[in-house]
């Protein structure tokens, strides 16, 4: 499908308020944030400072947005980001933060501290969307005047923990609705036209190009691989359009393109990339792969401090 093809706006025009207005009123939410997300996170108050960060008030609904600290923070310890759910449809990355609270993270108090935000975009968790209500894209959002109050508050919260952290994971997902629908809609939303990708089978990892750490990304790779597949590279050797930097990383400039993993200076930023459609995973691998990336990722940065 082609930004010719989508039911709303017209081909060329960008949309405007009407066309954004009918886009809005053809979601339907599809599952619980509070259920499936608010209800877990309670339950870890023995280890960790549960923090409402905001609140997003849409038409739809309240959704208090929650951040989670470590209860003993060493402030001799460096701290570590998690984040989840910039693109509420990407249910692993909510999953696999979540599941990462619930049975690793302490594992890494000695040497970390951890704050995690599970899931930054609630309505798309609950209406498994890419974009808020506003038809905004969180994940293109994470710069100054963010035109996103999902950006917005997930980036004042996380600045007023203490200093820089020494890494960010940003857990995504690429799924076969990105060329069925969210970059068609987007081409419509933009009045571009817009070439579909291969999606890629497998998991892949998105480095920042101006601080690639290819050890460090080398490191999650090789501990996913004995949980699920790598995504190979297509006949060009890119993955989504991207030439890759080794196997089942590639790069992008992560500030410029005002993503999530941008919204710190660590040192060390890695965006995760499951393929839930695959014939060869099922939910619960997907969550594996998560935790797998994360925990890779913090055993090599105790290695090298």
């Amino acid at each position: 499908m082609t930004e010719g093809d989508y039911p709303i706006g017209t081909p060329g025009q960008p949309w405007g308020e009407e066309e954004r207005e009918l886009w809005r009123q053809a979601q339907r939410v599809r599952r619980s944030y509070d259920a499936e997300v608010v209800a877990k996170l309670h339950p870890l108050s023995s280890s960790f400072e549960l923090q409402c960060y905001g609140e997003l008030t849409y038409a739809e609904g309240r959704y208090p947005l929650y951040g989670l600290i470590n209860k003993h923070w060493n402030p001799e310890l460096p701290w570590v980001l998690v984040t989840g759910g910039v693109h509420g449809y990407e249910t692993s990355g909510v999953q696999g933060a979540i599941r990462f609270l619930e049975q690793h993270a302490s594992n890494f108090f000695d040497a970390f501290n951890v704050a995690v935000a599970p899931c930054i975009s609630p309505w798309g968790y609950e209406t498994i969307n890419r974009w808020n209500p506003l038809a905004i894209d969180p994940n293109r959002s994470f710069v100054t005047d963010s035109p996103s109050d999902e950006a917005r508050l997930v980036m004042a919260w996380v600045a007023q923990l203490p200093g820089e952290p020494l890494a960010h994971f940003d857990l995504h997902e690429t799924t076969d609705t990105d060329n069925s629908e969210f970059r068609p809609a987007l081409a419509a939303r933009d009045g571009q036209t817009l070439d579909v990708w291969a999606i890629p089978d497998g998991f892949y990892l998105v480095g920042d190009s101006e601080a690639p750490e290819p050890d460090f990304q080398r490191a999650m790779i090789a501990a996913v691989e004995q949980v699920t597949h790598i995504a190979p590279s297509d006949a060009q050797g890119r993955i989504i359009g991207e030439r890759i930097a080794q196997e089942g990383v590639i790069n992008y400039d992560v500030n410029r393109l005002g993503l999530c993993a941008g919204m710190t200076a660590a040192p060390y930023r890695t965006t995760t990339e499951v393929y839930p459609d695959s014939p060869q995973v099922d939910d619960e691998n997907c969550i594996l792969a998560q935790v797998a990336a994360v925990c890779a990722g913090l055993e090599y940065l105790q290695g090298i401090n």
